[in-house]
């Protein structure tokens, strides 16, 4: 049985790959486009409900483009539908913002008019270095609040934290909302590791499973959830108890949780 978020298939078309064991009209290699705004919804259907999110600059293929929807595959695999206004053509992006936001301005100072609001993990593309700001396709965006993306982060549960309070989305990848497989894959992606987008995904296919005391990093799942420790005791996650990204001892999240109605750990990964 296929995972229809993990297939690029919708019985108009279907990636051509698939020719053969998927019915489609039509199979396609697909075309490469760019996500042209800071956040948009990735959905199961045309105008329906959220699935996921994508961040500016991320890199989908899209398969058809009808009725101002495009089917569309992203990097990590996750198929859905996206708003075609929000895609653009493709540039290389050079940097990420790597604070929980920035602004992009129409000038060379942060007195001017700001043009866009970015949220961390968004990708820029770099014309020029000025003295305090980068000069981008989008605008001036202070020099701080980017990193170049061939020096990604290298601590998981760094990025994690970064997210501290960001509120709970459901479906939400970014520093505006966020829940608890998103926080993750924004984790793991923002240290050059590919993440998939929910947490059944990520339990399936993230690390090893592990014995003995937790450490930073290591992943602890529930049925339906998933939180990244951040020291031997203590986890993070994005989580609808807090209805925020937030620190809990791991043994209060055990009993809470299993007092809740949300059952015991059922998964301990070490990536």
């Amino acid at each position: 049985m296929t995972d229809r978020r993990l297939t690029p298939a919708n019985g108009r078309v279907a990636a051509l790959h698939l020719a053969g064991q998927v019915t489609a009209d039509r199979y396609l290699a697909g075309q490469p486009m760019m996500l042209a705004r800071p956040v948009s919804d990735l959905c199961a259907a045309p105008a329906q409900a959220r699935d996921r999110q994508l961040l500016l600059g991320a890199v989908v293929t899209v398969f058809e483009d009808r009725d101002g929807w495009s089917f569309v595959q992203a990097v990590d695999g996750y198929v859905g539908y996206v708003a075609s206004d929000r895609l653009g053509a493709v540039q290389e992006a050079t940097h990420m913002v790597g604070t929980m936001a920035t602004h992009a301005y129409l000038a060379e100072d942060m007195k001017s008019r700001d043009v866009m609001a970015l949220p961390f993990g968004a990708r820029v593309t770099v014309l020029d270095e000025r003295a305090k700001f980068f000069e981008t396709t989008l605008g001036y965006i202070p020099k701080k609040h980017l990193r170049p993306l061939d020096r990604p982060f290298t601590d998981p549960a760094t990025v994690a934290q970064l997210h501290f309070g960001v509120p709970y989305l459901w479906g939400g990848n970014s520093t505006r909302g966020i829940d608890c497989s998103g926080l993750v894959a924004a984790a793991f992606g923002a240290c050059a590791i590919l993440c998939p987008a929910d947490s059944d995904l990520q339990c399936a296919g993230l690390g090893a499973d592990f014995n003995g005391a937790a450490r930073r990093g290591d992943l602890i799942f529930w049925q339906g959830h998933v939180a990244m420790m951040v020291d031997d005791a203590t986890l993070i996650h994005a989580n609808a108890h807090h209805m925020a990204t937030a620190y809990e001892p791991l043994e209060a999240a055990r009993l809470r949780i299993a007092a809740q109605g949300g059952g015991p750990v059922t998964a301990r990964r070490r990536i």
